[in-house]
């Protein structure tokens, strides 16, 4: 009966220890991973949420980039890590496409984290380099299929959206072009300034002030509406290309077991960065757009994730683009 007793009380003083820690959270700095290099379109979203952030949670909110195989090897780091609340991982797209891309993956996207919010949505736009001979997407498309052996499109690797908007763009018209991947969107751009691809479909925050200088000819914006950053460009699908959508969305994970109370505040945290009119300022000036409070849950990215591994996995594997 004592043994019982003591075992009792030993296990109350172990909850009691736990709900302090966990109300004392955080006691000291919150790393955020980056899975894409520094500078880059995640990596901005992320320096911007977290600047915000640190202040709602009273400690600094440290980014730290992981770079490797499209996000992979920052996923399955974080996956691994302890779930004390102290790391979380901030990744696009590519936490959906990667159960088709990789054979292999050390972590299941669905399983292995616990889900904290969505934050921003950043449109893709339809380039190509500025002397292309096409005036509108209607005369692009029919330069392409009309040049398709000589057309080329150019990514930012593996996995990455504009290679998945790439893919999609060419089911859509009907045609194969010849791919040329780069590692990461300064590389594939530089290429398209200098002509040496003809077709990129890349994000806001990195063809704006390309699109505005005019250094590249723009085709149209790939969200369903219109966007406040470019809105005399029209969307692909008014222009012909049905249902077409892609949009890079962001969303926010930590390790499974991470205490609920724990992923509450930090969504809570999310919630208030992005009310934060400095945050609101820089998203709108990068294309960025914030997402409705629909998407702001926990469950709504758990909910947004699993539709968004069922939309891509089969014209990832249509496509023949594996990684092992």
């Amino acid at each position: 009966m004592q043994f019982k007793q003591a075992l009792a009380a030993l296990a109350g003083l172990v909850f009691a220890a736990s709900a302090h820690t966990q109300a004392a959270w955080p006691a000291k700095a919150v790393t955020l991973v980056v899975p894409f290099a520094a500078g880059g379109p995640t990596d901005v979203v992320a320096r911007t949420l977290a600047a915000s952030m640190s202040k709602t949670l009273g400690q600094t909110v440290v980014v730290e980039n992981k770079l490797g195989a499209g996000g992979t090897v920052a996923a399955g780091s974080v996956a691994k890590s302890p779930p004390d609340g102290y790391t979380f991982f901030i990744h696009h797209n590519g936490m959906a496409t990667s159960t088709a891309l990789y054979r292999k993956l050390s972590y299941d996207p669905l399983n292995d984290f616990e889900f904290v919010s969505q934050a921003v949505d950043v449109p893709m736009t339809m380039l190509a380099r500025k002397d292309f001979p096409a005036a509108n997407l209607q005369e692009m498309v029919a330069y392409i299929k009309a040049n398709k052996d000589k057309i080329n499109v150019a990514t930012a690797g593996l996995g990455a959206v504009s290679q998945l908007c790439g893919m999609l763009f060419q089911r859509a018209i009907g045609v194969q072009l010849t791919e040329v991947p780069f590692q990461g969107t300064a590389p594939a751009m530089n290429a398209l300034l200098g002509g040496q691809v003809d077709v990129l479909c890349d994000q806001t925050t990195q063809t704006i002030p390309q699109i505005k200088a005019g250094n590249v000819k723009l085709y149209g914006v790939t969200t369903k509406n219109r966007i406040k950053s470019l809105p005399n460009a029209p969307t692909l699908a008014e222009q012909g290309l049905k249902d077409f959508e892609v949009v890079v969305w962001h969303g926010i994970y930590a390790p499974k077991g991470t205490p609920k109370p724990i992923i509450e505040r930090m969504n809570a945290a999310v919630r208030a960065a992005l009310k934060d009119p400095d945050v609101a300022k820089r998203m709108e000036d990068l294309g960025a757009e914030i997402v409705p409070d629909s998407k702001l849950s926990p469950e709504g990215l758990q909910s947004w994730l699993k539709s968004e591994i069922d939309k891509w996995g089969p014209i990832i594997k249509a496509g023949g683009k594996f990684a092992d």
